[in-house]
Order: structure tokens, then C-alpha cells, then sequence
């Protein structure tokens, strides 16, 4: 019985995204609703990255210096080691796990409360593929504009920690400068990229298929979206595990 729920949630959802993954029926609606798509779900998460970014490059910075006060280690590797951790962890992983929580719980919520309220039965009912209508958007949508969002999360952290070390003595800027330019490797860069674009399509397509398949009230949308949330972090850090062993092989 525990075993068997799994695998009708997986079946459903295989079937699920074949749906979405259709040939939209009208594609100036399509782009038009994956424009309004990414300013909901990419261009209103802006300000809660940078906030989120600043912060964690800060404290990043704190505690690596307060770690690393060995003779042995050279005074740039407070900023090497901040660097690291922010292009291999923080802006792509974490940032994600924040964003299943913003952004998953919104899309479960919106499609949940279309479907409790018959306007998913309504579409069908016109001859409308519900699925790719609601949902191929969002995942599209949140696919071009996460790139964006890794970027300028790997910018606004670096600029946390520059901050710490311009205005306290914990550790000189040019120091700081040093250890972020030493031993650059240009691949990490592009290995958070891939990571976060592969997490968005699974926040996005997790968030809408609990959604989707919602049954009851608003009580029980409230409980898909938690569901969609706690979901969606548990394949992330699955896929975290998965790709850093490919990608960094």
C-alpha cells in the first residue's frame, strides 16, 4: 500500500507532463501568458533574492573568517572560500529550495483554486488542453528568467561579502578582492546555471501537478501546496546530489 501510491503519483505524473508538453493551440496566447509568467514568477522574486543574496554573502564571509584563522591558511582564502560556496551551493541549490517555497506555493495554489472552483473543468469542457494551457507557460516562463535570477544572486552575495569587508576589519577589501580572483574556474559558473534550470522545471512542474490534481476545498489547497513545497525540496536536493556527480566528475 506504501509502495503503491508512489508509483500511481509517478504514473500520473509521466502522464501529466505529456499534456503539458504539447503544441500549444494558439501561440500568441501562449507567449503572452509566458511573458506574464515570468514577471510574476522571475521579475517579482527580484527583491527577496538580492535580500536573501546580500545577507547570506555576509554572513558567509563572517564565518569563513572566523574558521579560517589558522597561520597556515593565507589571508585571500576568506574570499576564495566565500566565492566557492556562493557558485557552487548557495545560488543555485538553496536558492532554489528558497524559490520552491515562493514560487511552488504560489503556482499550487493558483491551479488548486482553479480547480476547486470548476474553471479547470470548464476549459475542458471548451476543448481546451488544460494542462499545456496552465502549465507549459510557467515551467517555460520560470525556465528563461532563472538564469537571470542565479546571476544576480551570485552578484548581490559577492557584494554581501565585499560589504563586510569594507565597512569592519574583519578582513582587508583587497584581500577579500584577491581571494574572489584566485584560481577562478569559469565552469562553476555555468554548472550553477545548469542546476537551477533543471531545479526550475522541477518547482514548477511538482507545484502544478499537486495542484492540478487537487480534490476538495481550500482547506485542501492549502494542503497541496504545502505538499508541492516539501516536494519539490526533496527532488531538488535528489538532483542536487545527481548532477554535481555529473557535472563535476
Amino acid at each position: 500500500m506504501t509502495l503503491t501510491k508512489p508509483l500511481q503519483d509517478l504514473g500520473r505524473y509521466c502522464v501529466f507532463m505529456g499534456k503539458v508538453f504539447s503544441i500549444p493551440e494558439k501561440w500568441k496566447i501562449f507567449f503572452k501568458r509566458t511573458i506574464n509568467e515570468i514577471s510574476k514568477l522571475g521579475i517579482d522574486s527580484v527583491p527577496l533574492v538580492i535580500i536573501i543574496s546580500v545577507f547570506i554573502g555576509a554572513v558567509i564571509t563572517i564565518q569563513m573568517k572566523l574558521n579560517t584563522s589558522s597561520p597556515l591558511l593565507p589571508a585571500y582564502a576568506v574570499g576564495l572560500t566565500t566565492r566557492e560556496i556562493i557558485l557552487l551551493e548557495f545560488s543555485s541549490t538553496i536558492l532554489c529550495l528558497i524559490l520552491a517555497g515562493k514560487v511552488g506555493s504560489n503556482i499550487a495554489s493558483e491551479i488548486g483554486t482553479m480547480r476547486v472552483t470548476e474553471q479547470i473543468d470548464a476549459l475542458e469542457i471548451m476543448g481546451v488542453n488544460s494542462a499545456c494551457f496552465l502549465v507549459l507557460p510557467k515551467i517555460i516562463g520560470f525556465l528563461l528568467i532563472i538564469p537571470f535570477l542565479c546571476v544576480l544572486s551570485m552578484g548581490t552575495s559577492i557584494l554581501g561579502g565585499l560589504g563586510i569587508a569594507y565597512f569592519t576589519d574583519i578582513i582587508s577589501v583587497s584581500r577579500f578582492t584577491y581571494g574572489l580572483q584566485s584560481s577562478f574556474n569559469e565552469w562553476y559558473v555555468w554548472y550553477s546555471i545548469i542546476k537551477s534550470c533543471v531545479f526550475s522545471i522541477i518547482i514548477t512542474s511538482t507545484a502544478s501537478f499537486f495542484g492540478y490534481y487537487v480534490k476538495g476545498g481550500a482547506l485542501d489547497v492549502g494542503k497541496s501546496s504545502t505538499r508541492a513545497v516539501v516536494n519539490s525540496s526533496i527532488f531538488i536536493l535528489f538532483f542536487d546530489v545527481l548532477l554535481t556527480n555529473l557535472l563535476l566528475q
